[in-house]
Parts: structure tokens; sequence; C-alpha cells
């Protein structure tokens, strides 16, 4: 981290520093996560570990006043130092994925920060700020949204240079509404753009409202010829990731990093992890979350993986989609069915809608994760391709580790 003077922390809440320090190099908010120089900001239940983040060699312990203004006021204060790029993504699915394909290509050529994991919300991106270093030269952080004023507030210390929309689909229903509100969400880091700022955003009519500005760039991606192919050999072989290819290719053009002969890219855990086990099974883990968009996009995935194999797909509840969530799993249940799937194992109360609509399919429902491991010892068998997928409040990681064990 750019180092900060401890003037810069002490209005924040009560800090309790080492004699010698003056200055702070790093921040985390576990204290198992400290390195010498670090502060240490004590968040939920963190002041109870303030006494070991100094024993691990903290400069400092702030217990803040206001958990998530501290952090980001102290992430804002390294922006204000830096001169690295910032690229912002979001959009409703692919921003991970995003984020870890535009680090790949960027990092052979300049020096980048980008969000670990999905380190996306009021807590990762100061974190993911708070590593750029002097010379940083672009810094990539992911955005989450839980509803509208989200992306603004991450954005008003975040101050992207590049914004980057992946795409426009129904999640988070259940906070905004409807798909339109999603996009005026999304939207948010059209509008923390900075004069001469960059929009990377994809053809898209549910933002075309809000891409009249004049004083920004807009760029689009996947409209161009050639366009259904990528430039390079790559190291993933899901059709859907195409288009987030495509996206993080078009903020190379813009950061002037040119395209690689061939990409190899290590995308953060439980998405898209294709695993090959003893079994004879091979599993395609991808666990992390779920929406109508991403799930369709997942089955297709999993048809043209196992071809002529035997296809089966256990599928948790796609959370937060409202009063149209009924329907978004009958709409699910029909793609379970156009990919061919063999066996579907459905988890949770919301995905009996996929019942409804899987017509033709042999279909299981449970109501737990255990239960579906239980299922599967009946269902797998040597050469089937096994699709894990829902939103993370039914718990399907604990399937894909069974299964993997």
């Amino acid at each position: 981290m750019i180092p900060l003077e401890l003037d810069v922390v002490e209005p924040l809440g009560r800090l309790t520093a080492r004699p010698w320090a003056t200055e702070v190099t790093g921040m985390q908010i576990d204290s198992r996560r400290i390195e010498e120089g670090d502060l240490f900001v004590a968040v939920g239940g963190g002041a109870d570990f303030v006494a070991h983040a100094l024993a691990r060699g903290a400069a400092a312990a702030l217990v803040p006043d206001d958990e998530h203004g501290a952090l980001a006021a102290v992430a804002g204060a390294v922006r204000d130092r830096a001169t690295a790029r910032v690229v912002g993504i979001t959009g409703a699915t692919g921003k991970t994925t995003t984020k870890d394909i535009l680090a790949a290509l960027c990092s052979p050529h300049l020096r980048t920060v980008a969000s670990e994991a999905n380190f996306n919300n009021e807590l990762g991106v100061p974190l993911t700020l708070c590593r750029i270093e002097p010379d940083t030269e672009v810094c990539i952080v992911e955005m989450g949204m839980r509803g509208l004023g989200q992306i603004a507030y991450l954005a008003s210390f975040a101050r992207p240079d590049i914004g980057l929309i992946t795409n426009i689909a129904p999640v988070h229903l259940e906070l905004v509404g409807t798909v339109e509100n999603v996009a005026k969400a999304k939207a948010e880091l059209i509008d923390a753009l900075p004069p001469g700022g960059t929009a990377v955003v994809p053809e898209e009519p549910l933002l075309e409202p809000y891409l009249a500005r004049t004083d920004i760039e807009i760029r689009r991606f996947g409209t161009s010829p050639g366009s259904d192919r990528l430039p390079f050999a790559a190291s993933f072989t899901a059709a859907h990731q195409l288009q987030n290819a495509l996206a993080a290719l078009t903020v190379c053009e813009v950061l002037g990093v040119p395209a690689p002969d061939a990409l190899e890219v290590e995308f953060s855990p439980l998405r898209e992890e294709v695993i090959e086990l003893d079994s004879g099974v091979t599993l395609i883990n991808d666990c992390y979350n779920a929406n109508p968009a991403a799930m369709t996009a997942a089955l297709a995935h999993l048809a043209s993986l196992a071809g002529d194999r035997r296809k089966v797909a256990v599928l948790g509840g796609m959370a937060e989609l409202g009063t149209e969530a009924p329907a978004y799993h009958r709409a699910t249940g029909a793609e379970v069915a156009r990919a061919g799937v063999d066996v579907l194992v459905a988890v949770g109360a919301l995905a009996v809608g996929y019942l409804a609509g899987a017509d033709g399919v042999q279909t299981v429902h449970v109501d737990t994760a255990d239960e579906a491991v239980d299922a599967l010892g009946t269902i797998l068998e040597p050469g089937d391709v096994v699709l894990v997928k829902g939103s993370r409040a039914v718990g399907l990681e604990a399937v894909a580790t069974k299964l993997s064990s």
C-alpha cells in the first residue's frame, strides 16, 4: 500500500499505535492476515482482536466510529495518492471472471492489482484499493450491488477512470424491483466516471438512457466483425466467457495492452472449476452463486463439455428474484430440458420450480445439500458430467466438496 501517515487515520476512531509508528503500509480487517506495518481496522467483532493484530506486527489498530466510512476514508486517501488507472467492473453476471481475465491480460505488461476472489462490497473494495503501491499502474476493482446507490457509494472513493458493465440481467429483484432498475443501478458506474473517462458496455437497450454523456468515451464490445471468436487461444472453453473476454479486451485497448497469442486464466474459486474425479465423473463446480442468466450459461457449458456423455445437473434455488421467482425457476427448468440434461437434482424450496419446466427430464427434489449428496450416490455413474450450481444460501459447495473428496 502507498504509505499513509497516522494523522490520516487518527480522526476515524480509537487508534492504538506502536510507539515507533508514524505511518501504515497496508490495511487488513482480519488479524490473521496482518503483516508488519499494516493498519488493522476492527470491523464487526474485530475489537476483540486488536491485541492479536498488534502482536502480529500491525503498526496500528483502529476501532472505527463508522466501520464502512473509515474503510472508505483510508481507501480514498490511498486513491488520492495513486497514479494507477482504476478500472471498475460491475454487471449482473460475469464480474469476477471478467476481472480474472482482465488481470491475466494486464499483468504481463502493467504492474497490476486486482480484487481478490469477489471482494466487491463495502469491505472488499477498500481492501483492494489499499493494495495499490506507488508503482502500481492499473487497479482492477470489482463492484457488486445489493440495491440502488451501492455502486455510486463504492465509486465515490474508488473513482474509476474506466467503467466496465458486463451485462444486464434479472438479479437482486427483491431489492431493486425490475430489470430496468438493475440497469439503473449498474449505470451508476457510468455516472461516476470523470470527464475524459471511458465506459465499456455491451449492446444493451436498457443502458442506452445512461450513455448520453458527451464528456466521456463510450466503447461497446461484442459488436465488431470477428467478435464471435477470440484472437488468442484461451484456457477456458465455456461459450459465455467469450463476451467476458471481449469486454476485457476492450478495456485492454483503452489501456494500451496488446492481445496475447495465448492466455491462461485461473478463475476465482467455485466458478467453472472442471474436476476429473477418481470415480470417472467430471464435475463442473460452479456453485458460487446463481441467477437465471448464469444458470442458462452454465447449462449450455454442461451440454457442450459433456457432448454425448450423460449429463446431471444439481441445481439449487435462485435467491432474490422477488415475486417473479416461480416464473424464472420454471423458465430455467425449460433450459435444463433444452440442454439435454438426463437427470436433474433440484435442491431447496425454490428449486421445486425447476421441475415444472423440465419436461422429459428425470428429476429428483431434495431439501438440503446433504440430501443431494445422498441422492447422487445412487445416480452418478462413471463417464457422467455433473454440474453443481445454485445460490450461496443453498450451500451447494458441500456437494462439490463431498464429490471431490
